[in-house]
């Protein structure tokens, strides 16, 4: 649950993508398998169930890294491959402050029904909603867009059960496939770190599916 002090924390929140005090993104791949566990939120699937590549982004609202990949690589890629059918793709949630926090709460609202239209919506808006002082009051006034009034803005963000369930997608992505920075993929369980451009990751779609 997003308290007053977390509010207060919000206006001075750093939107850099590395979690503080942690060492380089680990190299390491991870089991494909364990990866397509869901957490307790589901995954949220575009793309083809029978694709041969599977795309999963660990990502923070506030990271601008994590902005220009989906305001810039990502309608691409769901273009070329995504909509072709040789791609599934899912977006995890890896909040790096309070703020990212409540986005994803507010994303994930009613059964996650508007998730993808209020992720895009964040990223394409992040530098005007997160540059003020008050920048929750920012993300409250860019979700009027999608049909959020403060009510419901401010009812979602009281909700413990999905403040816990956002976070534990988190720990469990730090904990268990050892992801530190935003974004980072896992493609067919490789690991890549960094805002890919639409080039580098087709160097690893194109050898999988046969390209």
């Amino acid at each position: 649950m997003i308290t007053r002090r977390d509010t207060i924390v919000l206006a001075a929140a750093a939107t850099g993508a590395t979690l503080a005090g942690l060492s380089p993104a680990r190299a390491q791949n991870v089991s494909a398998t364990e990866l397509m566990k869901p957490g307790p939120l589901g995954d949220a699937w575009v793309g083809s169930e029978t694709a041969k590549v599977t795309i999963i982004e660990y990502a923070s609202l506030t990271c601008s890294h994590c902005a220009t990949f989906h305001n810039t690589t990502w309608p691409e890629l769901k273009k070329r491959w995504v909509d072709t059918g040789q791609v599934r793709f899912a977006l995890r949630e890896f909040p790096l402050d309070p703020i990212a926090t409540a986005g994803f709460m507010l994303a994930r609202a009613d059964k996650s029904a508007k998730y993808y239209p209020v992720v895009d919506l964040l990223f394409e808006t992040q530098k005007s909603w997160i540059a003020g002082a008050k920048p929750l009051d920012g993300m409250r006034q860019t979700l009027r867009q999608a049909g959020y009034s403060q009510e419901r803005f401010d009812a979602i963000l009281r909700d413990q059960a999905l403040y816990e369930a956002v976070n534990a997608v988190k720990n469990r992505a730090a904990e268990t496939f050892k992801v530190e920075s935003t974004p980072t993929f896992f493609i067919n369980g490789q690991r890549k770190t960094g805002a890919q451009s639409i080039d580098e990751l087709e160097t690893i779609i194109k050898p999988i599916i046969g390209a």
